[in-house]
């Protein structure tokens, strides 16, 4: 770690955070970093020069335990500590992600709007503009280089970079598997098939297209030019995100070929972060088509696997509302199928997403209050149950109320899925 201070600045570069994940109430940064320290505000930035998170230190910033983050999509996200015990009842987690563009969250306060939470931003483009000249003398040369580097990544060099990683992986990432909580939403992407098998009538993430796996070919020529895209910051990720909206239905040989493959090229073994993890989302069809030499395959891998399901309804008319072409048999079949893979490999966990709204069937409730509860005999901490609230929802305190219906009675673990693109 070496550390300077020039003019008004304090920098501290090779700064070295937490090497694993964890569920925390205070803030806490992963990997190693760079800080730029001024009276107002403490910057960080990743190890190429990008800007990637802001703390305000003055009185007037919301609350000394939240900051600005930006994500690899250019957008900002700012993460409040709210009520801690009731977001992480919530979520799952201490911190409530506040997004910038309309999502299904259920709280309606826009930190954006706050004008200390906008200044932020523009002091960071004000230092970055003036890191150009301001004088080095006393810097150690890797203070100077990493400092001239940090000069370029300007407002308009982030936003080509964001543009560029969705021309690599040949698409935009609407919505991250909910399960990727677990390493904040830091994942690597990798498509290996686009569209969906379904085209349900409630749906505002996934394409119309019509489920296509890519080739190998393009596979390995996205991880080739992934690897050069994130450079010398490519250390500080340690997870891995097959998509797009149903990685399981590419098949054992795709999927598995595709992991084996990635986890390699990024060498996610020495990544700064330990306990390397895979995320993909499946569906109903893909998880009961799945051979079990699949996840034989993953569970081999040493990264901790999550696949993610998309149930929605166990209700009969509300698959119908929905126009979600599946019967109750195969819900049920897939929901105890996710049940016996989360009992069967302990690098593997299912987890499941369902509807959460009051335009839904009355029935609806009632069926994940049977699959949750009645269709365990004991709880389960492993093989998570995600309520995902729709937008056309009218009150938003009675799908709270409902939620907790159902966290309480379930014996599986149930958060609500906060959607986040990449």
């Amino acid at each position: 770690m070496d550390c300077c201070k020039l003019e008004n600045l304090e920098i501290t570069f090779g700064k070295q955070g937490a090497d694993r994940f964890a569920k925390v109430s205070y803030p806490i940064r992963y990997g190693r970093f760079c800080e730029i320290k001024t009276p107002g505000y403490l910057f960080q930035l990743n190890l190429n020069g990008e800007i990637k998170y802001i703390r305000g230190l003055n009185g007037n910033w919301p609350h000394p335990a939240e900051w600005l983050k930006r994500t690899d999509a250019d957008d900002w996200v700012f993460y409040s500590v709210g009520e801690y015990n009731k977001i992480f009842s919530l979520l799952g987690e201490y911190y409530l992600p506040y997004l910038p563009y309309s999502s299904n969250s259920i709280w309606q306060h826009n930190p954006f709007a706050d004008p200390t939470v906008a200044g932020a931003r523009r002091a960071w483009c004000e230092l970055q503009a003036r890191l150009c000249s301001v004088p080095l003398n006393g810097a150690s040369a890797e203070i100077k280089n990493f400092l001239n580097l940090a000069a370029l990544q300007d407002a308009a060099a982030l936003r080509r970079k964001s543009q560029a990683l969705h021309r690599i992986i040949g698409a935009q990432l609407s919505v991250l598997p909910p399960d990727t909580r677990h390493v904040d939403y830091e994942i690597i992407p990798l498509v290996i098939a686009d569209g969906c098998l379904y085209h349900c009538s409630f749906c505002c993430v996934k394409s119309r297209r019509g489920f296509s796996p890519r080739s190998k070919e393009n596979i390995l020529t996205q991880i080739r030019r992934l690897k050069a895209f994130y450079g010398s910051n490519l250390s500080n990720y340690n997870a891995l995100f097959l998509g797009n909206h149903d990685g399981l239905a590419a098949g054992c040989d795709l999927v598995s070929t595709a992991a084996a493959e990635a986890y390699a090229a990024f060498d996610l073994e020495n990544s700064h972060i330990k306990d390397p993890a895979l995320f993909l989302f499946g569906s109903v069809d893909s998880l009961l088509n799945a051979q079990n030499r699949l996840f034989e395959n993953l569970d081999q891998i040493p990264m901790n696997t999550y696949i993610n399901i998309g149930f929605e309804s166990a209700d009969k008319d509300t698959l119908a509302q929905i126009n979600k072409p599946l019967s109750i048999q195969k819900i049920c079949d897939a929901f105890q199928k996710m049940l016996a893979l989360n009992r069967g490999f302990a690098n593997i966990e299912v987890t499941a997403n369902f509807l959460l709204g009051d335009r839904l069937s009355a029935g609806h409730h009632d069926s994940i209050i049977e699959l949750v509860r009645n269709g365990l005999e004991r709880i389960y901490s492993k093989g998570g149950v995600y309520l995902s609230p729709l937008t056309s929802s009218r009150n938003k305190h009675d799908l709270l109320r409902t939620f907790y219906k159902i966290k309480n009675l379930s014996r599986l673990p149930v958060y609500l899925y906060l959607l986040q693109r990449l």
